[in-house]
């Protein structure tokens, strides 16, 4: 009997899974055949009222509903449907009583950091980390910046080894040269009375011949770092040819010609001061020095920047292009100090 009954379970079981699969198959065909007549009447409706403004529309609400769809998908879980968190917690408190309380406590704080990830905060001045639950990244920002403001700040000092604090940085004689030469490439430089000690072709050869003639010391590192900077070519007003060998023998004392690209050919040699107009004319610097008041007028229409060499006070302005200056190391940036150290 109980075999028997089995078998006629079984049977019914069967039969009703049967028709369960007629039904779904019989929905399927009737979704299939709708879908089918709906898609054939948006098609005939289409092509016949086809034209550019009903494609355009169909198109653009073919594209409204699936970013509609997608946006709805991608939202955060919570404003898609509220209340899972709260049947979650429901759930919770019957099943472990009291606890539930703490439980509620700790969703509703993570919940709020999910809601308002852009909360402002504050940072401690002190110790330069953010307080009130601000991400890290701002706190580990803001150390590293003050880290790098410090070290820049200070300084080693070799016989002690301790760390000295330098509220101001000088900066290098590279630096300033190339702020004061403004993007200039070439450079023509009188060295009677700016570059060497002489300054008159008369004296020069008065030191000649004494082989006294030499390079002011306070100059040197700035000539040097001209050179290395831009185009240097150097011209003096000589009378003989030992003033000649003895000025070339002056620059390459002090390291002249080791400079990259310096040689005896751009020192220049002449007798008057029309030559050096001559010589600055055909190379046609951005900058001339001169300590001759004459020379930087007649130049100023052709040279785009030149620098006058006289005591302060005693000279008056020639042009608009024209700087004055009482020494070249003075118009680069170095202090009066700094020159009389060296000369002594």
């Amino acid at each position: 009997m109980r075999a028997k009954k089995g078998r006629v379970k079984k049977k019914k079981t069967a039969i009703m899974a049967d028709a369960i699969a007629e039904e779904l198959v019989r929905l399927l065909r009737g979704i299939s055949v709708s879908l089918t007549l709906k898609l054939s009447h948006f098609i005939s409706l289409v092509s016949r009222y086809k034209n550019a403004s009903s494609a355009g529309a169909a198109v653009g609400l073919a594209i409204a509903l699936f970013c509609t769809w997608r946006y709805w998908w991608r939202m955060p879980r919570k404003r898609r449907g509220g209340s899972s968190s709260n049947r979650s917690l429901n759930h919770m408190e019957k099943r472990g009583g009291g606890g539930g309380e703490d439980e509620e406590e700790e969703d509703s704080s993570s919940s709020s950091s999910l809601e308002d990830p852009t909360r402002s905060t504050t940072m401690d001045p002190n110790t330069g980390v953010a307080a009130g639950g601000s991400s890290s990244s701002t706190a580990i920002a803001h150390s590293i910046t003050q880290a790098v403001k410090r070290s820049s700040n200070t300084t080693t000092d070799s016989s002690t080894g301790s760390m000295i604090t330098d509220s101001h940085v000088v900066p290098s004689v590279a630096k300033l040269v190339k702020q004061k030469l403004k993007g200039g490439r070439k450079m023509t430089c009188q060295l009677l009375g700016v570059i060497l000690e002489q300054s008159s072709a008369e004296e020069l050869q008065k030191h000649a011949a004494a082989a006294a003639v030499a390079v002011r010391p306070q100059v040197v590192e700035v000539v040097l770092e001209i050179a290395r900077a831009c185009d240097l070519y150097l011209i003096a007003r000589v009378l003989d040819d030992e003033s000649e060998e003895s000025v070339l023998a002056a620059l390459d004392s002090v390291g002249f010609f080791t400079v990259p690209g310096s040689n005896r050919n751009k020192v220049l040699f002449c007798s008057t001061e029309v030559g050096t107009s001559s010589f600055v004319r055909q190379l046609e610097p951005d900058w001339h020095v001169d300590n001759v008041r004459e020379t930087n007028a007649a130049l100023a229409p052709f040279v785009r920047h030149q620098l006058h060499i006289a005591p302060l006070g005693a000279s008056q302005p020639i042009a608009s292009n024209v700087f004055l200056a009482d020494s070249l190391e003075h118009f680069f940036g170095f202090p009066a100090t700094t020159s009389s150290a060296a000369h002594t």
